[in-house]
């Protein structure tokens, strides 16, 4: 599959998890990808800056189609900080910590979506609505508490596994609560 195709399987599979995530200006998708994996490889081995641009503009084309806010998570090297506008973290009084993400610590598309964006920040941690987790990068501790799985028409991009997940608010109460999206 060429670097091209990678971003068209990415961006259907963005429209999909939107179909179920309802995401709006006002939610937060959080995106880990490695790009190693994406190429084949063990993750963390093999960074590709153009596998990582391709994913970026894909995120990007959906995004400014949406109009929510991504967070690029970070490998375990930076401890899985987030790439965000400073304004969002600002807004959010989201904790920004002291790092500039690099291929090697950091991970190929967090570097990147750190050079391309005017006023962005690295943070700590998010709690986002929905995630789209491309080569097992473990975003679910970026997640909203509860996440509901999305299976997308697709299972890989490249070589790498894709998982999806909305999330949804907590049901609390009894026998006797009523929820609204109960059937769902």
């Amino acid at each position: 599959m060429g670097i091209e195709a990678l971003g068209n399987v990415l961006e259907k599979l963005l429209h999909e998890l939107n179909a179920q995530a309802q995401l709006s200006p006002k939610s937060l998708l959080v995106v880990g990808a490695s790009t190693s994996e994406i190429a084949g490889e063990r993750i963390g081995s093999s960074g590709s800056e153009e596998i990582a641009a391709d994913v970026f503009n894909a995120i990007e084309r959906f995004r400014k189609h949406n109009g929510c806010t991504v967070a690029y998570q970070g490998c375990e090297h930076i401890n899985r900080s987030l790439v965000v506008p400073r304004d969002y973290a600002e807004n959010h009084d989201l904790e920004i910590v002291s790092v500039v993400p690099c291929r090697r610590a950091g991970g190929s598309l967090a570097t990147y979506a750190y050079a391309q964006e005017d006023d962005k920040v690295v943070v700590e941690a998010v709690r986002a609505d929905a995630g789209v987790d491309i080569g097992a990068t473990l975003i679910g501790m970026h997640l909203k508490h509860v996440a509901v799985p999305v299976r997308g028409s697709e299972a890989f991009i490249g070589q790498a596994p894709v998982t999806m997940a909305r999330s949804r608010p907590k049901y609390i109460g009894g026998p006797r609560a009523s929820y609204p999206d109960a059937g769902m």
